[in-house]
């Protein structure tokens, strides 16, 4: 029986069996965490080798670029990407633009506007207008590539202002007849915009230096991130094409790609500033989109990589990165197993084993800090503003798991028609486009935080300080994504200026 004075001073007294399965949920969560913190800290490492040689500059006759902007209801920034479009630094007899238009607002009168200037300047630019949205962005790619008469396919979403010199920067490795794709990394348009977009820009700057540097120059299975890449046509068409039975056409399409033996290449110095979603709303949108996604494309493709000739070493790559998103769900529910994991050690007398549980957690939660960190030194942050930015931005992630695990789980019940739902922007106006609010994410959102905020109140109460610091972790990253909701009803978007991030993702 429960002890009576649960709200005591003394914490209450478990069943043995109630307390042992507690801490056997609380053991397999921790223990899938500590391995994929295993896995990126092995990515890290991997991505301080030297990649392969890669060509600097290209060799011989230019080749036709196609630059494909599939774009749906941008108002805010089609101009803006069309007009960095008409700065790109390549002869125009060899480069097509195909503006994907499926917007059903203003966006198509404006984006018509702008390509007739680009035409005016004897530009091919054609604007495609389909009269359904059949496949979302992959359904517009394939409709676009049906068309394009490119030998190389440049695509840009419409929230990323490319530079110049970029298709001279991406075009080299392809002299390598089989390189299939290669990538640059994203720049932050809009990163000091408040904490929110710090702590993403952190999380970017992770995976594109850590897990995209470190699958290149390991020689693993890496993806093309949808956008601010350059895919060689043939490559894609030996593929199959864009389909969209995913939510993630690009990961999908990238280990099709790789699993027909073309090779993928990661620029670390090419980058190309992009919008940082500057709402939590927004955030979560994406961040859902491309959990679900994930967990769909492993689905489909995982079965005939395992099968298949690859090297274990590729396999269990491909294992860990198409189903990373697992870490959400596993991580909300250990949050929630804090408090009564402790429970359970008193209640068996197993107090002394809680240092074998913190000194596993403190990895897990240090291995992160210190990869955020080293991603900020990556484009040199003052190293004083880094260690609190890193822990703002576990929180984030923390708070993000009470939305992404729903999505996660749809992932794995199928759910491939789902309607694909772009990642609201800003750009420089006022954010009229805001996201499509979950009643039942909210929801989920106000009862962890308030389970959160309990449990920290009960450990101090019980004397549970060992657990103390995690859980004011779990309670900050749950209240923070609860706070930007009024704000957000309003039709706020990312204040503050758009700014271009110092480059070297």
């Amino acid at each position: 029986m429960m002890d009576p004075g649960v709200l005591g001073s003394a914490p209450p007294i478990l069943p043995p069996s109630v307390a042992w399965v507690i801490l056997a949920v609380a053991g397999i969560c921790l223990a899938v965490l500590v391995v994929l913190g295993i896995h990126r800290t092995r990515l890290v490492l991997l991505s301080r080798r030297a990649g392969p040689d890669e060509p600097s500059v290209w060799m011989g006759p230019l080749p036709t670029v196609t630059v494909q902007l599939p774009i749906y209801n941008e108002a805010e920034v089609v101009e803006r990407l069309l007009r960095a479009v008409g700065g790109l630094d390549y002869p125009r007899a060899l480069l097509e633009i195909q503006v994907l238009d499926d917007s059903t607002d203003e966006t198509r009168e404006r984006a018509a506007r702008e390509v007739r200037r680009l035409q005016d300047r004897g530009f091919d630019a054609e604007h495609l207008v389909r009269s359904e949205r059949t496949g979302y962005k992959a359904g517009a790619l394939h409709h676009g590539m049906a068309r394009a008469r490119g030998e190389f396919i440049l695509i840009l979403d419409a929230d990323f202002v490319p530079g110049p010199g970029l298709i001279g920067d991406l075009l080299p490795p392809f002299a390598d007849a089989g390189v299939g794709m290669v990538q640059a990394r994203w720049d932050h348009l809009n990163e000091e915009a408040g904490l929110l977009t710090r702590c993403q820009a952190l999380l970017l700057d992770a995976h594109f230096s850590f897990e995209q540097g470190g699958r290149y120059s390991g020689g693993l299975f890496m993806s093309f991130n949808g956008t601010a890449g350059m895919w060689r046509r043939r490559a894609l068409e030996e593929a199959g094409g864009w389909s969209w039975d995913t939510l993630t056409e690009d990961l999908d399409v990238s280990y099709r790609s790789q699993m027909q033996g073309w090779r993928f290449v990661f620029r670390p110095h090419v980058g190309v500033p992009a919008e940082l979603p500057g709402a939590v709303r927004a955030l979560e949108v994406q961040q859902k989109r491309w959990a679900q996604g994930g967990i769909q494309a492993g689905r489909k493709v995982l079965p005939a990589l395992l099968r298949g000739p690859w090297p274990l070493r590729i396999r269990a790559e491909g294992v860990a990165h198409l189903m990373g998103h697992v870490a959400y769900p596993f991580t909300l529910l250990l949050g929630v197993l804090l408090l009564p994991a402790a429970v359970a050690r008193s209640s068996l007398g197993l107090e002394r084993f809680l240092i074998l549980d913190l000194v596993a957690f403190s990895g897990a939660s240090l291995s992160f800090l210190a990869i955020y960190v080293a991603a900020g030194r990556t484009r040199k942050r003052p190293f004083r503003l880094l260690i609190p930015r890193a822990a703002a931005t576990m929180a984030l992630g923390v708070g993000l798991t009470a939305s992404v695990s729903r999505a996660v789980w749809r992932g794995f019940r199928g759910g491939g028609r789902d309607a694909f739902v772009r990642t609201p922007k800003r750009g420089q106006g006022p954010g009229r486009y805001g996201s499509q609010s979950s009643g039942a994410d909210l929801s989920m959102k106000a009862a962890l935080a308030a389970w959160m905020g309990l449990s920290v109140a009960l450990a101090v109460l019980w004397g549970y300080w060992g657990s103390l610091p995690f859980l004011l972790l779990f309670a900050s990253g749950y209240i923070w994504m609860l706070l930007p909701h009024r704000s957000e009803s309003l039709g706020e978007g990312c204040a503050g200026p758009l700014s271009r991030a110092g480059s070297t993702p």
